[in-house]
């Protein structure tokens, strides 16, 4: 790595540690806050914090939202951490520290970027469109018993843990992705290229299914959202790209049997949670709406170009989606600890750049991404960083942060056949 990549790594770190503080600081509250209405501006409960949703900004009027590139919220979930886990609450303040070291946040770029802030909460309906309501009054009801342990554990696997903030923080990042999937909506309806949106929000969603959490992961955020598109913005026809390193199994199942979302992933082949096989292609009404794809171990920049031309591409085409939303999850990068991927942080701004350009051509520029995973601080938000200027049609910046002396040669024999098993299945 750079010199210059080595000085922006420690000021990130720093200024990562400042963002953290001033979230957590004024959420300082006594322990009898009361409770207040759910989708209210403002809500209190009974852990000592107290999460704003808004500020005084207003909503974004339809001439800002269309002079926007992006648009985003922050849902950084300070209060749902555990020390050393992976999925920590330092992931989305190192992000915000990294767009704002790189000139990307509306302080820096004016009208070209807008972050929202005034947004609302989930409700329990919103979630129960994709979860049980079983599973979601158990977990308000854990809460409790998270207030006096101060950390438990609600899914093995992952494991996924549960502070007494979890609850509230993880409807609060599921009506942060809701919001932005509103303003883009609202943004289409006035001007043909809409700026693109960006959930930064955590805990992350994909792995959660219909009657619990699982891999990190409370509650389905993406699967959320393209249920609200439909319902709300009567978007019927739903393409979901997860290019996550783990495959998103909960999305999978949400959808397994529905002809109306098209619920696309790459993922490492035999990396957790062992599901996503290629020939899980849908059932019943909804046989033909999944493709999974296993990439080999060693899979990079090479290999996902060719997924995206060759597979990607054609599918969307061929659905006609009104809208497509992106479990962005950014642990496929050779620097992330938890897999074996090699993508680079040109790998994610080529996604980014190609994605929007097919929102563009397909349906009206309508496209939101959601946060995953992405475990090494650093990658993460460079690539989101990166993901962003590829947004704003800025040249990438890759070449400060990645270092090709650490690659190896990519297993193109197998992504070869496994990218012609694919289309030999779906007819692509």
């Amino acid at each position: 790595m750079s010199d210059d990549s080595c000085t922006w790594t420690r000021n990130m770190g720093c200024l990562a540690s400042y963002h953290l503080c001033i979230w957590k600081n004024p959420m300082k509250l006594d322990s009898c806050a009361r409770i207040m209405g759910m989708r209210n501006r403002y809500y209190r409960f009974k852990v000592g914090r107290t999460i704003s949703c808004s500020s005084s900004m207003e909503e974004p009027s339809h001439r800002q939202l269309t002079d926007a590139g992006v648009i985003y919220s922050v849902a950084a979930a300070t209060g749902h951490n555990q020390e050393s886990h992976p999925e920590s609450n330092l992931r989305v303040p190192a992000i915000v520290s990294a767009l704002e070291m790189m000139e990307l946040t509306p302080n820096h770029r004016g009208a070209e970027v807008i972050e929202l802030k005034n947004y609302k909460p989930a409700t329990v309906d919103d979630i129960a469109s994709v979860h049980s309501k079983a599973y979601v009054s158990g977990l308000e009801k854990a809460m409790a018993q998270a207030a006096e342990q101060g950390i438990i554990f609600i899914d093995g696997s992952g494991p996924t843990y549960a502070t007494a903030s979890t609850f509230q923080e993880s409807l609060v990042a599921a009506g942060a992705g809701l919001s932005v999937v509103d303003s883009v909506v609202a943004a289409s309806k006035h001007c043909p290229d809409p700026p693109v949106g960006f959930a930064l929000i955590r805990p992350p969603g994909h792995h959660a299914v219909l009657k619990g959490p699982m891999g990190f992961c409370v509650f389905g955020n993406i699967a959320i959202a393209a249920r609200y598109a439909q319902r709300v913005h009567r978007l019927k026809r739903v393409f979901i790209i997860d290019f996550d390193v783990h495959h998103g199994n909960g999305t999978n199942d949400a959808f397994y049997e529905d002809p109306d979302i098209f619920f696309l992933s790459t993922h490492q082949d035999g990396s957790y949670p062992g599901t996503g096989k290629i020939d899980e292609i849908g059932c019943g009404q909804g046989e033909g709406t999944t493709l999974n794809l296993p990439l080999p171990g060693g899979s990079g920049d090479a290999a996902m170009r060719m997924v995206f031309d060759e597979v990607i591409v054609p599918c969307a085409q061929r659905f006609k989606p009104d809208i497509i939303l992106v479990s962005a999850g950014y642990d496929g990068h050779v620097l992330d600890p938890l897999a074996s991927l090699q993508f680079t942080t040109g790998t994610y701004y080529m996604l980014a750049s190609s994605i929007k350009q097919l929102a563009k051509e397909l349906c009206g520029g309508r496209c939101v991404f959601f946060l995953e995973g992405g475990y090494n601080l650093d990658s993460l938000s460079y690539s989101v960083a990166d993901s962003f200027r590829a947004f704003l049609g800025d040249p990438s910046l890759a070449c400060k942060f990645d270092n090709p002396a650490i690659l190896y040669e990519e297993p193109s024999n197998k992504v070869h056949q496994a990218i012609r098993r694919v289309k030999h299945i779906h007819s692509l």
